[in-house]
């Protein structure tokens, strides 16, 4: 199990292009600094074979999603969103030697395939964090892009979670550690949640509200955007044509693309 304790509250702050800030990730667990290895199996990655300050150590972003194609376009479009030098073509899958996850990194940005079902998205983020500690990157914002059905709400709609609920409408995760049911909080960064909002309403067409997403077993820090599909009220059935549906899934990594440029001071990139 890990946990993540920030070592300061300073808040993030853009200066130019330069992204400032001291918040560094740290793995509440004290054996990690004393172990001769750690291995990131599913990863395909360790800190004897591979340099992490050096790979990962401007990381400030991490994008998480259950496919490997989307996450793999998400970083092709968000290369060409932050008019990072190279082609897009160039970008490399990570974890290539593993056929777990994909990984793929672009400037300040990883997007990271999570797989489905609780134990694939629970390894992913327990291997990620540590990773992130290994590298000794500060300031990081977790967000999970996805998809997902709607309540109540139209198709096409961007939905960002402010918090979790379970089967029972609790915002709570359970799990066992040690014999003993542990249970946390599934509320998100609500500022966070704000400001993507705020990033939304520079998108023209882009339905956009702060809602409720439940789930089960399924936990993720920071943030989370999702579009719906449907309307379960009406139907169960995803009946909209397939290029539609494509046009809709890219409506997360829009709204996403503009909150890291702003993040960036970039947001007059075009």
């Amino acid at each position: 199990m890990t946990s993540i304790l920030t070592d300061s509250s300073k808040s993030m702050r853009t200066d130019g292009n330069t992204y400032v800030g001291n918040r560094f990730v740290h793995v509440k667990n004290p054996h990690l600094d004393s172990m001769d290895e750690d291995i990131l199996y599913h990863l395909d990655l360790g800190t004897k074979t591979h340099n992490f300050p050096a790979m990962f150590g401007d990381v400030k972003f991490v994008c998480i999603g259950g496919s490997p194609n989307r996450m793999k376009a998400f970083a092709m479009f968000i290369h060409k969103e932050l008019r990072l030098k190279g082609s897009e073509e160039d970008i490399q899958d990570i974890c290539a030697g593993t056929d777990r996850y994909c990984m793929y990194k672009t400037g300040p940005v990883l997007s990271i395939s999570h797989g489905m079902g609780i134990p694939s998205i629970s390894i992913l983020l327990h291997e990620l964090i540590k990773l992130l500690h290994h590298a000794k990157c500060c300031d990081v914002t977790i967000i999970r892009i996805g998809t997902s059905g709607g309540i109540g709400i139209e198709p096409g709609s961007v939905v960002i979670t402010d918090t979790a609920v379970d089967s029972f409408f609790k915002p709570r995760f359970e799990q066992i550690i040690l014999d003993t049911v542990v249970t946390r909080s599934t509320e998100l960064d609500k500022e966070l949640a704000e400001e993507l909002l705020n990033c939304s309403k520079e998108i023209p067409d882009l339905p956009t509200l702060i809602g409720h997403t439940m789930c089960t077993y399924d936990f993720y820090e920071a943030a989370v955007v999702c579009v719906t599909l449907l309307n379960r009220l009406e139907c169960d059935q995803i009946n909209s044509p397939h290029e539609v549906l494509l046009e809709y899934q890219q409506r997360p990594q829009k709204l996403i693309s503009v909150f890291i440029k702003k993040r960036l001071g970039r947001q007059n990139s075009k």
